[in-house]
Formats: C-alpha cells, structure tokens, sequence
C-alpha cells in the first residue's frame, strides 16, 4: 500500500496533466527524425537545470547533431517547467524556427502587419530556437528586426536556443554587430562545441 505522502498533491497531479498534455503537443511539433531521444550532452543538461535566464548556444561541425539535440533540449526544458514545488507560470510557450525561415517570414514584402505580429511573439515567448543561423543572410532590414527580437529577449532574460556553425562572435556577417554582441553575452558559459562525425554519411571510417 503507498500512505497518503507517496501520492502527489491534488496540484501535483494537474501539473503532470498539464506537463502530459504540453509534451505531446511539442512531439507533433518535432520533426520526424528528430523524435527520438538522446542523451543530452552534460553541460546542455546543467543548463536545462539551473538556466536561468541565460541562452543555450550549440556549435560544431555539419552533421554531428545539433539540431537533434536542440529539439530534445527544447522538449526537455518543456518538461522542466512542469516541475513540482515550482511557481507555476502558466503554459510554457515555445517559437521554433529555421533560420531560413525566419528571415523570410521577417522580410518587408512578407506583410508589414504579419511582420510586426511574428515579431512580437518571437520577443515574448518563453523559449525560442532559431535553427542553422548561419545557413541563411540577412538583409539590413532583417538584421534590423533581428535587433528589435533579440534586444527585447536579452533585455527581459527571454532564453535563446541557437544552432549554428560558427560561435556568437562569428555571426556578425549574419546577424548584424549589435545582434552578436548581444548573443555573446546572452549565451556566455553556455556555448556547446558538439564534436564527432557527420551522422549523415554514417560512421567514420
């Protein structure tokens, strides 16, 4: 027989409901090959744990799973905040993004209102990743509404996940010097160097 300690409280159980629920509308989200989990690298999990307010920046070779990682990241920093003992917030809301994409979605001709609408939820949600952005150029309007998106997260401690070849320092081609600053710092102690072959071509020789 389990005493009544062994059971959740009547709050804990809704919160396992509600984390139940939020999961597996996050798993219709991820890619198919994608979906599987993985063991999270341990600095991706120390910042899942006590993150903070900080960004989460994954770098390293093509192929050697970033964006897989990325994805579970985002799923278990979803499941995180479902915690027991822990403030309850609200639903956690999550913006996922290719960075090519994105640009597009922020570009002038793609509708000024439609534009202005997106970029405030990029600014609000609780969690945003943007995928392989240094695969995608900005124009200098996208790299203005890249200021305005990352200014206002990194002003309110909004965190950011972000996939990319190069380190923050790097990105200034892409994102506009203003931008990269921001990410440096936003991103400082958690940058990820993801090292191994390209999962894509199978395993090395």
């Amino acid at each position: 027989m389990h005493s009544s300690s062994d059971l959740p409280s009547r709050r804990d159980g809704v919160l396992i409901e509600r984390q139940v629920i939020a999961l597996n509308r996050f798993d219709d989200r991820i890619p198919v090959i994608y979906r599987q989990p993985i063991n999270l690298p341990e600095d991706v999990a120390k910042w899942i744990a006590g993150w903070g307010g900080s960004s989460l920046f994954l770098t390293g070779a093509i192929g050697v799973g970033k964006t897989c990682t990325a994805w579970q990241t985002c799923r278990r920093w979803l499941q995180a905040q479902y915690a027991p003992g822990e403030p309850w917030q609200g639903t956690p809301t999550i913006q996922t993004w290719r960075s090519t994409a994105l640009f597009d979605a922020l570009r002038p001709d793609a509708g000024e209102g439609e534009g202005r609408t997106l970029l405030r939820q990029l600014q609000r949600c609780d969690l945003l990743f943007i995928d392989d952005l240094a695969a995608a150029r900005a124009s200098s309007w996208t790299q203005e509404r890249l200021f305005e998106l990352f200014d206002e997260r990194y002003i309110n401690r909004r965190p950011v996940i972000i996939t990319s070849d190069v380190v923050p320092a790097k990105l200034t081609e892409v994102t506009g010097p203003r931008v990269a600053s921001r990410l440096a710092e936003m991103c400082r102690g958690s940058v990820v160097l993801l090292e191994g072959y390209d999962r894509r071509k199978g395993v090395a020789a």
